[in-house]
Order: structure tokens, then sequence, then C-alpha cells
């Protein structure tokens, strides 16, 4: 997951990152404004962005506006000094709004969990398959599989966002720190080790291949594609 934070401090930022991380598999970029942030969003996914309140409230709406235009499923928590705009944020189509906490990473990291509840786990089980996050071990009946590095990154957010297609640039964005110096390419083989790997053990294909349109994951024998 790709965590975009505007307004907070680097060394801050690093350790709401560490509370995250402990969560989620998880990268944090960090602008200094909003305007600084629409250089991050222009080139970047974000599922998630973290915004102290600048008390510029066209500015903010304008950013969310456009936030939600470009990716309806992207939360936007809102940080403010002021609990008497929690109403006028949630006007504006932000997801939460946290009243101050700027000095306290655990309790930030709280809300990105209550927000993204549902990509929250140690394990996913989806019928007989089982993918233990902190092992990094693939579990079908007795048989057992590991993968390392970004092979099991891609593995577990697709597995954790099941049946929803992704395009290899989403892929990039949410797994690697550096997008832009990423290729298509870097994925497809990711992708290709993944099922190697898998079908030896499961028998049949979980990521398939969505034609135009990218990847998603299903264990759903019938849908096997490569």
């Amino acid at each position: 997951m790709r965590i975009l934070t505007i307004g907070l401090q680097e060394d801050f930022v690093k350790e709401v990152e560490k509370e995250i991380s402990k969560y989620f598999i998880c990268i944090l970029d960090n602008a200094e404004d909003l305007y600084d942030a629409t250089n991050f969003t222009y080139f970047r996914h974000y599922e998630l962005i973290i915004i102290v309140d600048e008390k510029m409230k066209y500015a903010m709406e304008r950013f969310v506006n456009e936030i939600k235009r470009k990716k309806a499923e992207t939360k936007v928590i809102v940080i403010t000094d002021e609990p008497k705009k929690q109403k006028e944020f949630f006007d504006l189509n932000v997801d939460d709004v946290i009243y101050n906490h700027t000095d306290q990473a655990d309790l930030i990291a709280a809300r990105v969990l209550s927000n993204m509840r549902n990509l929250y786990g140690t394990k996913i089980e989806i019928d007989k398959l089982t993918i233990d996050i902190t092992t990094k071990k693939i579990m079908y009946d007795d048989k057992i599989v590991s993968l390392n590095g970004k092979t099991f990154d891609i593995l577990v957010y697709l597995a954790l966002r099941n049946q929803r297609v992704f395009s290899k640039d989403e892929i990039i964005n949410a797994l690697w720190e550096e997008p832009e110096y990423v290729s298509d390419n870097t994925v497809e083989v990711a992708i290709n080790q993944i099922r190697k790997r898998l079908k030896s053990i499961l028998g049949f294909q979980v990521i398939h291949t969505v034609r135009r349109r990218g990847y998603k994951f299903s264990s759903d024998v019938s849908q096997v594609k490569v």
C-alpha cells in the first residue's frame, strides 16, 4: 500500500511509517504542502492520503475532488487542530478527520488501520489456501511453498484485494520506492515466477490476466488462465 502524507515533518513521517508497517506492507511519501502533493499524485497512485489542515479550504476542496475523481477508492484523512471544522471536512468528502495527534504516530497508525481494515491481517485465508504474511509462507492443504521479496509482496497485494483488477502501473506504484525507474517487464517476470511456484503446489493458478487491464487474484479454479 502506498500512502502520501502532506504537511508532516520528515522525522515524524518515519515514525508513522514504522507504526503502520506493523500492520501493512506500505510505502510512505511525504509532501510539504498541497501544492507539492500534486507533483506526487500526478505520477503516483495512492490508496491513502493523510493531510495536515493548511487552513485553505478552497485548495483542500480542489485537491480532494481531484483525488476522488482520479481514483474514488483512495481514502483521505485530514488532521486538524480545530475540532469544529470536522463537519466542514466531511462535507468535502474526506473519509476521516483526526483532531491533533500530529505527535502521536501510534494513534495515526490506528486510524489508518481503521480506515483500511479490509487490508489488515497476518494471514489471508481463502478456501484451502492460506498465505501467512509474517512467515512469508503459502500453504494449501499440507503443501507449503515460500516466496521472497517482491514476488511475495505482489501476491499479498493482490490477494488482500481479492477479485479486483490492477494494472502493472498500479502494482509498481504500490510496491516500489521509486516506481518511475521500474519497467512493466519487472512485474511480468515476478507474476510468472509466482505462477510457476504456486501452480506446482496448488495445481491451479491464483493470479489471472485480465486482457488489456492487468491482473487479479482469484482461487476459483474455474477462472484458470495463464
